[in-house]
């Protein structure tokens, strides 16, 4: 989809999305493509990453008014800070309920903690296979060769991150890790169809260390 195009779809829907922010509902957490070593967030540390998100967002709207919620609600600002927000132990206990406090905080929403895990990790290997089959026929099938998995990490109803799980470590292998997002971001066609929008692009290691972050 043209940038131009997907810019005036969002634009036309950003006055709904921000009355629609209330109605925020939680996913529960299915643990389909959970990592081994990522546990379900108990209450305590899902309430924790929401009222770090929510005292992010409050401070944003204290510094950039009432015009920041735009950037960080509808054109994703709140997804893309959680990648780097701190600390990361409380944020990615539950990433989501971080979002979803950073977009309340921003917006003037009232404080209030979702009953459920909103971050749902779901594996996709038809992605891997359209991506690879497209590699083959574009001259990236080395650059795609390193990619081994596909997840789709739902931050609740409607956004989500791609990860991509690569054979490479950090070091020189880095450089082939950034071609595969390269390749990656190439094909992702920027529609994103009835899954939510997809915000970030993350390379990953076998051991879930980050090494290449995309925006898409």
């Amino acid at each position: 989809m043209p940038l131009t195009d997907r810019r005036a779809r969002w634009r036309a829907w950003a006055p709904a999305a921000l009355g629609l922010l209330a109605l925020v509902t939680v996913s529960c957490d299915t643990g389909v493509g959970r990592p081994p070593s990522a546990a379900r967030p108990t209450a305590p540390a899902r309430s924790a990453a929401y009222d770090a998100g929510w005292r992010t967002g409050r401070e944003i709207l204290d510094s950039g008014g009432k015009g920041a919620a735009v950037r960080e609600v509808v054109w994703g600002g709140c997804v893309r800070r959680s990648l780097t927000a701190r600390p990361r132990e409380v944020v990615e206990r539950d990433r989501g309920a971080w979002v979803l406090g950073c977009r309340h905080g921003v917006s003037g929403a009232r404080h209030r903690r979702p009953a459920r895990p909103l971050t749902r990790r779901e594996t996709d290997p038809g992605l891997l296979a359209g991506f690879r089959s497209w590699a083959a026929r574009h001259g990236r099938k080395a650059a795609a060769a390193g990619a081994s998995r596909v997840v789709l990490v739902h931050l609740g109803d409607h956004d989500y991150d791609v990860e991509l799980t690569a054979s490479h470590d950090r070091g020189d292998r880095a450089v082939d890790a950034a071609d595969l997002a390269d390749a990656f971001a190439e094909w992702w066609d920027g529609d994103d169809g009835d899954a939510g929008v997809a915000w970030n692009l993350l390379v990953l290691t076998r051991d879930g260390e980050r090494l290449v972050t995309r925006d898409l």
